[in-house]
């Protein structure tokens, strides 16, 4: 079996090597990079399973590569490395379609158990090309492709956020505490915020919502979690 190839872009040498030395050893192939052009050139060729991407890289940011390779590229998972206590920095990355995030210092513990939860998603995401397409109200979505429309307003989806799209119409008019959310979409026991859960909430929304800040599919319980409703 082909091993799983993660992308390492950190641009603090002693870090890098850390982080290889440690993915390596963990059974995963490497390709590292210290800056935000190579990182985009050798996503391009070397097609990873994940990128671990830091934010403070020279070059291009973190959020200039993040931006990029979600423009061309829906499903690869993304973690980004933050600064410890830069909030914004937090948001700003899961905005750009992070799919979650490891604030430095890391323990080792928490960093492999978010890598492994994100590549299970991944492969469970590679083995849906045969689902059938996503329809309510106005909004019709292509699993295999990650593609949906609402209206004539057409775009496209993380592979995260259709995990968790799919995980709420499963339990359509039912209301889902946000750390049960968490736990079923991010694949792990989840510690800390809901801030990740909440900024794809928001993405979401933004793309199916005709008017985001009054949704009328994906709703807020207020002090628990969300509930989707599929006929408004």
């Amino acid at each position: 079996m082909r091993k799983e190839k993660i992308l390492v872009v950190e641009d603090d040498a002693a870090i890098l090597t850390g982080l290889v030395d440690l993915l390596r050893g963990e059974g995963y192939e490497t390709a590292q990079a210290a800056d935000g052009r190579e990182a985009l050139r050798l996503f391009a060729a070397s097609r990873p399973s994940l990128v671990l991407l830091d934010i403070m890289i020279p070059e291009k940011s973190g959020y200039d590569v993040c931006r990029e390779i979600r423009a061309k590229d829906a499903r690869t998972p993304i973690l980004m490395l933050t600064a410890k206590g830069q909030e914004a920095d937090k948001v700003a990355g899961l905005e750009l379609g992070a799919d979650d995030y490891v604030v430095k210092p890391f323990g080792v513990a928490e960093l492999l158990a978010r890598v492994r939860a994100l590549l299970r998603r991944g492969r469970r995401d590679l083995g849906a090309k045969n689902e059938a397409p996503i329809v309510f109200g106005e909004v019709s979505i292509e699993p295999r492709t990650y593609e949906g429309r609402r209206g004539k307003k057409t775009f496209t989806l993380t592979g995260l956020e259709l995990k968790l799209l799919r995980r709420l119409i499963d339990h359509d008019g039912q209301v889902m505490e946000r750390f049960d959310l968490l736990e079923a979409v991010w694949g792990m026991t989840y510690e800390g915020t809901t801030r990740t859960l909440d900024q794809h909430i928001a993405r979401l929304r933004r793309k199916i919502e005709s008017d985001p800040s009054a949704p009328r599919h994906i709703l807020t319980v207020h002090g628990v979690g969300y509930r989707f409703r599929s006929r408004p």
